[in-house]
């Protein structure tokens, strides 16, 4: 069986070396002590949320917090092709469950998505609220799942803001600059926005290899876009807006899935199709 995994703060782990103690203190510590019952002895994870695991054995536990020695440590590197989720905001929690489907399943970033046709809608206090919970599933998504790279919430965006991103691809978007150690690339970034739909004529399986093929064995993709719309479908006009800023309408399988499975159910067969479950 597996180590439990626990959040080290950010950068807690850039500088330490096995034999170091860290502490885990906060929320995580309270969590870690009175909920998972972690006491002196047991050996975790820690995970640093950029690639960095630390293997650690407790040697005390206070209240709320405990402390450990660590035992190795090992880094990670970042997928050489950065999967994203846009995921359309859902009612019933629905947008959340492909979230966190998501995440144990390898995606390196997501973004709310206020299409038309959602019935829930994002403004001012609201949106902060709703990001938050997003950021919460994700990280106990990333705990569940044992994950070195803790994967990033973009900004809620518009259909107008991600056509926008995706017409110019040197623009950081909703998910800001990528950094060097998630392998961000000097050149151009090649990025393959798919908008999931189901009167698409062209398989996603068939647009990935086309576009794998089109760069050669010199290159390959830096950006996987999986767009996923409400219940309620992408609007003509939405779907027009984003094909005319480069992304590919395509389709998945023969059957209808539901706006929380199809995310999940792309991103496996992307993340095969680049190499990266091979």
């Amino acid at each position: 069986m597996s180590n439990q995994a626990f959040l080290a703060a950010e950068g807690q782990l850039d500088d330490v070396a096995p034999g170091s103690l860290v502490s885990v203190d906060g929320d995580e510590g309270h969590h870690a002590v009175t909920v998972k019952r972690v006491r002196a002895g047991e050996q975790l994870d820690l995970l640093g949320g950029r690639g960095r695991r630390a293997v650690v054995t407790v040697v005390d536990v206070a209240k709320r917090s405990f402390t450990a020695r660590v035992d190795s440590l090992v880094d990670e590197p970042a997928p050489a092709t950065r999967v994203v989720l846009v995921q359309a905001l859902a009612k019933g929690d629905r947008d959340l469950h492909a979230v966190e489907s998501a995440v144990e399943l390898g995606v390196s970033a997501v973004v709310p998505w206020q299409a038309e046709r959602c019935v829930v809608r994002w403004s001012g206090e609201k949106a902060a609220k709703g990001r938050h919970k997003w950021q919460a599933t994700v990280r106990s998504a990333v705990k569940q799942s044992r994950r070195a790279w803790s994967p990033s919430v973009g900004a809620p965006s518009t259909t107008a803001q991600l056509a926008a991103a995706f017409a110019d691809p040197t623009q950081p978007g909703p998910l800001g600059e990528r950094g060097p150690d998630e392998g961000a690339s000097e050149e151009r970034p090649e990025r393959l926005a798919l908008v999931l739909h189901e009167a698409a004529a062209e398989p996603l399986a068939e647009r990935v290899r086309t576009a794998l093929d089109g760069l050669g064995a010199a290159r390959s993709l830096d950006e996987v876009w999986l767009l996923v719309g409400p219940e309620g479908g992408i609007s003509e006009r939405e779907l027009e807006s984003l094909r005319a800023a480069g992304a590919w309408p395509v389709a998945l399988g023969r059957h209808v899935l539901r706006s929380g499975t199809a995310g999940p159910a792309a991103l496996v067969l992307a993340r095969h199709l680049v190499g990266d479950l091979d």
